[in-house]
């Protein structure tokens, strides 16, 4: 498998948008409405690969089918699953345990899903799902799991007889395609980012593979260490699966996670460039909600034109040593000022427009990430939250960094400065929310600082509601501020 197969733009569902696309019903997207949007990431914005969740929500079986028969004309040229893919992120039933089954019945669709293919493209068709998603992977064992279950009890039931001494199941219902799906860990938590090298070995130590994907997060580990510590970890990462590339003779193509807040990655349309030189060895980019809807069509466009046509380099080198030490200062410090926002956190979650049908990731339905005792809501609504409190979360911990610090991260983080003056131009100095000790770091490493006027008018107004505990109109004032910022969270 040449880089130039593997797609450079994945398009997802993250909800990080504020406005909503011409082509939504309603104001959460859903159902029909996703479909709709997959069409829309491959045949006007260029994206080659569209991420389809199934966590959280009923599953489409029928998604496959739904593409090719409402978009015959585009399909017939553009191969799904050949140089388009589709790649299904499934639950993780050693964390979700509700979910679990839903798993299940993703990889049952994914033999009916090929029959469509056929059905349309006839004998030539190739498979149009032939991987998977696996979130908050923690080891080989739950990657191969899902191999040995889609092979042995999926694909390979097709040998079983129907009742003894009669027809196999494959003669009755028709062959079983793909043999096998491939299985892409989501790695989202510090130590298993650091491990993801030594996962991927054990998994892969059985297996003949022309290449393997990988996925690492950058919006959770943001949550959960700070955002520049979610980059470092992120950068020795990818300089561990770079060196196991070498030690199997196996490419390995990593998938950055990264959103369109800064705090998330700052990934939008006019950073692409800056994204494409701080992560030379990704080979694919998320491109989610934000980045579709948020901005001009031409602009997007021409910025995933611009993802697709780069080449992957090899990675920034890191010095493990420094950087470590450094991550555990810094996501400590970031921890101990977060643990006082929690409450108020939690206050303007609630306020959050929501833009996708999903069960929320808390309590009986999934995951949440937890502060201590006290539970935080996901990356986007945590984003949002914090921002609608004058509070940009990229700034939390950073009166725990050194000069020296700084010049040790800039190296392997080139782009640090530009991402904190994005993120400072919705601060308000005065939030009574923001600590005093990172407001003075802010004002001695970048001097005067002149944020957005109207973002700041209506972060007032929301802090003043959260102290009085009059907050009536916060949603309206939470969405004042994100159409200013450009992003939802």
């Amino acid at each position: 498998m040449n880089d130039y197969q593997i797609p450079r733009c994945m398009s997802t569902q993250h909800p990080d948008n504020v406005s909503q696309p011409f082509f939504a019903e309603h104001a959460q997207l859903g159902g029909e409405d996703e479909v709709q949007e997959a069409y829309y990431a491959y045949s006007h914005l260029g994206c080659g690969e569209q991420m389809w969740d199934a966590e959280g929500k009923e599953v489409d079986a029928f998604v496959v089918k739904k593409l090719l028969t409402k978009n015959e004309q585009f399909f017939r040229t553009h191969r799904l699953g050949h140089e388009l893919r589709l790649t299904v992120r499934v639950p993780n039933p050693e964390v979700e345990k509700t979910e679990g089954k839903i798993l299940l019945e993703t990889l049952e669709s994914i033999p009916r899903s090929f029959d469509a293919a056929r059905a349309f493209y006839g004998e030539t068709a190739t498979a149009p799902i032939f991987e998977v998603i696996l979130p908050m992977t923690t080891s080989a064992e739950s990657l191969d799991r899902i191999y040995q279950y889609y092979k042995s009890f999926v694909a390979g039931k097709g040998n079983t007889p129907v009742r003894p001494d009669d027809i196999s199941i494959r003669e009755w219902v028709g062959e079983f395609r793909p043999e096998t799906v491939q299985v892409i860990p989501l790695f989202e938590d510090k130590e298993h980012m650091l491990a993801s090298a030594d996962i991927l070995r054990e998994y892969l130590k059985d297996k003949e593979v022309s290449y393997q994907r990988v996925f690492l997060a950058r919006s959770d580990p943001a949550v959960n260490y700070g955002s520049i510590a979610a980059v470092l970890i992120n950068k020795i990462a990818l300089q561990r699966l770079h060196l196991l590339g070498e030690e199997l003779g196996i490419p390995l193509y990593p998938i950055l996670g990264a959103g369109s807040a800064p705090f998330r990655g700052n990934l939008r349309p006019q950073t692409v460039e800056g994204i494409l030189r701080g992560y030379p060895s990704v080979q694919t980019f998320t491109v989610q909600s934000s980045f579709k809807f948020d901005n001009d069509p031409a602009l997007v466009g021409s910025a995933i034109r611009t993802l697709t046509e780069s080449t992957r380099k090899e990675p920034i080198p890191v010095d493990e040593e420094k950087v470590l030490e450094i991550i555990e200062r810094y996501s400590a410090r970031y921890q101990e000022q977060l643990a006082e926002l929690v409450d108020v956190i939690n206050e303007v979650a609630v306020h959050i427009p929501k833009r996708r049908k999903r069960k929320l990731h808390i309590g009986l339905f999934g995951y949440s990430r937890s502060m201590g005792k006290k539970h935080l809501p996901r990356a986007i609504t945590f984003t949002a939250s914090l921002y609608s409190l004058g509070v940009p979360p990229e700034l939390l911990g950073l009166d725990a960094l050194t000069e020296e610090d700084m010049r040790i991260i800039k190296e392997v983080y080139p782009s640090i400065e530009s991402d904190l003056k994005d993120a400072i131009k919705f601060v308000d100095l005065d939030s009574p929310y923001l600590p005093v000790a990172v407001k003075e770091k802010v004002v001695a490493w970048f001097g005067e600082v002149s944020p957005d006027d109207a973002h700041v008018a209506a972060t007032k107004q929301i802090c003043t509601a959260m102290t009085s505990h009059s907050n009536d109109d916060l949603s309206h004032l939470v969405l004042l501020a994100a159409q200013r910022r450009g992003f939802l969270g």
